[in-house]
């Protein structure tokens, strides 16, 4: 059976065990916890109010389609059509829209390790082959053209910034591996979750190289509306139809009135405050840890550092309990993402406010003192 090849997140379990503690610092999941603009909370109430609660069209509510291609020209200076666009329940649906789309039994998908874990369990349930591409340090946690060479592949999933890294595909690369993918044939699908959350330079659009791409993107991080289950697609224009039959069968439409409230979530002075935020938190944090642990690249984007342990413990399951049940911290075990040396790392997220993360870091740092000695 086809589940038999999945794998389920050591980090769920890590929750499910954290909440024994009262007191626990959470450094496990990538939620924000800050609040989405208030605005978006106003269209919610008057989608209320009006009694929106039927379906939408499959590709969603056009007005939010609308919005959304604004965006790519606000942010990118790219020109998109609405009609290219489809709403999704999450981006993990998106995931497995987009492999229905371009992959038959059998095929090839092509992702690094470490990667996010869902990637590869939605092609085990669709009879995909996942293919691993091991990245480090010395890649700048990045693919290029050299690996996709060493291998056959139908499709090609990256995401950029990275979880769990938060490292970001430079504008040259990201420019040659579409180019490589558009001259072999291989679909190329970006996952551009975390775009917005980026700090200190400026991230590309797969779509200002390439109108054969497949984008992904969602409310759920940058725009703190994680539980509202909202996400889309950028589609090439010979996809449009199939999706939407995709859509039609798989899931109706997203949800009415989490579309309804996101048509006020692109409030860009609000989300630069957002993204400011996390940046103070990615600095604390690099700050506090970057000395009891090596950190092989600061994160350019997203809420995470991907931290080597390897001074302390080669098992990175065992550690994450042993912080957990000793000083009720609850880190996400590297070997969820892959297994390309993933066992050393913890992923720390700084989703929680300095304030929250310094008394986990006061904790961590003197048990480490105390009862880790460096090997």
């Amino acid at each position: 059976m086809r589940y038999n090849k999945m794998t389920s997140f050591r980090v769920m379990d890590l929750v499910r065990d954290a909440k024994k503690y009262s007191d626990t610092i959470h450094f496990e999941v990538g939620e924000p916890e800050l609040l989405p603009s208030p605005k978006v909370k106003e269209a919610l109430y008057r989608a209320i109010d009006k009694n929106t609660f039927a379906y939408t069209e499959s590709m969603g509510l056009l007005e939010l389609r609308q919005k959304i291609a604004l965006h790519y020209k606000h942010e990118y200076g790219v020109d998109i059509n609405a009609s290219q666009i489809l709403i999704t329940p999450g981006t993990s649906i998106a995931f497995l829209v987009a492999y229905l789309l371009v992959l038959n039994d059998g095929d090839i998908l092509g992702m690094s390790d470490p990667s996010y874990p869902c990637y590869k369990n939605f092609a085990h349930m669709v009879d995909v082959e996942p293919l691993f591409m091991p990245i480090g340090k010395e890649d700048d946690y990045q693919l290029k053209v050299k690996h996709l060479r060493e291998h056959k592949m139908n499709a090609l999933h990256i995401s950029s910034p990275s979880n769990p890294t938060g490292t970001i595909y430079s504008r040259e690369n990201l420019k040659e591996i579409i180019e490589y993918c558009d001259e072999e044939s291989i679909a190329f699908i970006s996952d551009e979750l975390y775009h917005g959350l980026v700090y200190d330079s400026k991230v590309a659009t797969a779509l200002e190289f390439s109108d054969k791409a497949i984008v992904i993107n969602g409310f759920s991080k940058y725009f703190c509306m994680a539980g509202m289950r909202l996400g889309w697609m950028v589609l090439p224009k010979e996809l449009i139809r199939p999706a939407e039959i995709i859509a039609q069968n798989l899931y109706i439409s997203a949800p009415t009135l989490s579309q309804y409230s996101a048509l006020e979530a692109f409030d860009y002075e609000y989300l630069d405050s957002i993204r400011d935020e996390y940046k103070k938190r990615r600095d604390y944090l690099y700050e506090a840890l970057k000395g009891y642990f090596k950190i092989d690249a600061k994160p350019d984007g997203a809420f995470y550092l991907w931290c080597d342990i390897s001074d302390y413990s080669d098992n990175a399951i065992e550690f994450s309990y042993e912080l957990l049940h000793n000083i009720h911290i609850a880190v996400t075990p590297g070997i969820d993402f892959g297994e390309n040396n993933t066992d050393r790392y913890l992923r720390f997220s700084y989703t929680r406010s300095i304030e929250h993360m310094q008394e986990g870091v006061d904790r961590l740092v003197e048990y480490l003192k105390n009862n880790k000695g460096k090997k």
